[in-house]
């Protein structure tokens, strides 16, 4: 779109008519007044919901323009109005509606003049009953709209975080990472956090709606209401007569000159004082209980992460013992001399460069092949690997990433993997590099399990493979994972709490070697605690998982006698 065209409709946005707006269409220029979104209940849309933006101005230019390029679609109507310096977005998407508040907040507007417009937009809602959706762009929790934050938690109080949404406008610039306000944003207002973009703007806004329900149905209210407002303005007044009574020194006594009114007012005044250094020594001693108990409760946390791990290997050991005990099946023998795993991960988390350094170690007690050593190159698809010792065999299947920034898998290399693990896989290593922990890793079990299924964490072990050789004494992985982030134990929680580390630096060498012997007896643990049975996705057949196997196999050779054939002309 042009320059010209994107000023013009623009402009389009800005109309006043607080009693109409103008639905979008991307069929043509031409647009047609519609009753507010209110009024449509009648035509099967639900009851219409409030929101308060709290965004910066670009933010919101961004978020209307992007409305703007999909608003063509049936089952998505967007409609504008403004009435003075606030505007009005009606949402409307698969018969769910909700009116969207905003007033305009410049960089340079004090603090008072943000509550006012903020106030303001509360005023606008329906009944006084809202919930808060806070835009930010590329993932990026700015200075400014921390400041934006700020001043909503003063003027409605903590109580808005509870009903606070963040959403993500994707404009391919995406943080790499997240930052750590915004991850503690996250965290307060329960990761209520989603992104959009113009491609997925429809089922974005879909979901959106669908997380404000679950929301609103675990507060079990209907929204922030006027009657928490009243209540923050209340503690607000009281905090700041606390600090006028205890900032105000007694600057009107003179001697023999105070009255007897003065008096009692000063007497009324020292009463209140003491009464508040009392609430507020009372409060110093609750914030130190409380932050006993919770030092005393991650400690058990600790314990009870011990014993599960504990009571785990006493489990995996139990069950190895009675599969070992079991008779075996003659027809079964290549299968239980044989071990599959399958790395898994994204682009650059260091599976490869894993791979190869469990080869190259594990060449010391087996026979490894030329061709499986050699440099990390990038994965562009599925590779098998093997190495062999007195018959028995450990095949390692690299693997790219399995699906694009958009989360759509790549069905062609979820099947070469699992034909090539044959007649595995026993083991997923999903492979997570130490330090980098973005919120794409925060997503991939999930991504996993769609592809996998569920039953895949019963066969997973999480590897942390280290890059970093600037340190002579490397960081304990167990208290690098007591220290990270809620999500990232949540992950290793739901693999078995199984985790080992892998440093692949050069300098650290002689670390890698009991590194790669506790993993692999990490992994023969989980293999016997199966009973050495693989792991039976019920996605693909066992026949098209060969065929698949066979026609690689096929296209493999063939390109090895066009290799021929090349060096021998």
């Amino acid at each position: 779109m042009s320059t010209q065209s994107s000023i013009a409709m623009s402009a389009c946005f800005e109309t006043e008519n607080p009693v109409c707006g103008v639905i979008l269409s991307c069929q043509g220029s031409q647009s047609r007044p519609v009753a507010p979104a209110e009024d449509m209940a009648q035509d099967g849309v639900t009851n219409t919901g409030q929101m308060i933006v709290v965004s910066t101005v670009e933010g919101w230019l961004s978020f209307k323009s992007l409305l703007q390029h999909c608003s063509g679609d049936k089952n998505l109507q967007v409609t504008f109005s403004s009435k003075g310096s606030n505007q009005t977005c009606g949402l409307t998407v698969y018969s769910r509606s909700f009116n969207l508040h905003y007033a305009e907040l410049k960089e340079d507007i004090t603090e008072e003049c943000i509550s006012q417009a903020l106030d303001g937009c509360f005023q606008s809602c329906t009944d006084r009953i809202c919930t808060f959706l806070l835009l930010i762009q590329g993932g990026r929790f700015t200075k400014r709209e921390r400041r934006m934050i700020e001043i909503l938690q003063g003027h409605f109080g903590a109580e808005a975080l509870k009903f606070l949404v963040v959403l993500s406008l994707e404009n391919g610039t995406d943080a790499d990472k997240f930052d750590n306000t915004l991850l503690e944003l996250m965290q307060m207002c329960n990761r209520r956090y989603s992104q959009i973009t113009s491609f997925t703007a429809k089922d974005k806004l879909r979901s959106l709606f669908e997380m404000v329900d679950r929301m609103l149905t675990e507060n079990g209210v209907t929204g922030y209401t006027e009657a928490m407002l009243t209540e923050a303005k209340k503690r607000s007044l009281e905090n700041s007569m606390r600090k006028t009574l205890t900032l105000n020194p007694r600057q009107c006594k003179f001697s023999g000159l105070m009255g007897p009114e003065a008096e009692a007012e000063e007497r009324e005044q020292e009463f209140e004082l003491n009464v508040l250094q009392q609430e507020e020594r009372r409060e110093r001693e609750m914030e130190e209980l409380t932050a006993k108990h919770a030092e005393e409760r991650k400690k058990e946390a600790s314990e009870r992460m011990q014993y599960g791990k504990k009571k785990e290997n006493s489990k995996e050991a139990m069950i190895s013992h009675r599969a070992m005990l079991q008779p075996k099946n003659p027809t079964d023998d290549e299968n239980t001399k044989t071990t599959s795993v399958i790395l898994l991960g994204l682009s650059g988390s260091g599976k490869s460069s894993a791979l190869n350094l469990i080869l190259e170690i594990a060449g010391n007690q087996y026979f490894v092949n030329e061709s499986t050593l050699g440099n990390s190159l990038p994965t562009l698809s599925c590779e098998r690997k093997e190495v062999f010792k007195s018959g028995r065999k450990l095949i390692l299947v690299d693997t790219p990433e399995l699906w694009d920034e958009d989360g759509v898998e790549n069905l062609d290399l979820v099947k070469d993997c699992l034909s090539l693990s044959l007649p595995g896989p026993h083991v997923f290593l999903v492979v997570l590099q130490v330090g980098r922990f973005t919120h794409g890793e925060c997503e991939m079990l999930v991504q996993l399990q769609k592809m996998f299924g569920r039953e895949l964490t019963e066969y997973a072990i999480v590897l942390f493979v280290s890059f970093d050789d600037s340190q002579q004494r490397p960081q304990r992985i167990d208290d690098y994972v007591e220290e990270a982030h809620v999500t990232l134990q949540d992950l290793i929680r739901k693999c078995g709490s199984r985790f080992y580390e892998l440093n692949v630096t050069k300098s650290q060498s002689a670390l890698s070697f009991p590194q790669v012997k506790d993993l692999l007896l990490g992994i023969n643990k989980l293999v016997a605690s199966h009973g050495g049975q693989a792991y039976s996705g019920r996605r693909f057949s066992m026949q098209e998982l060969r065929e698949r196997r066979k026609h690689i196999e096929e296209m493999k050779e063939g390109a090895l006698e066009n290799d021929s054939l090349l060096r021998d002309s």
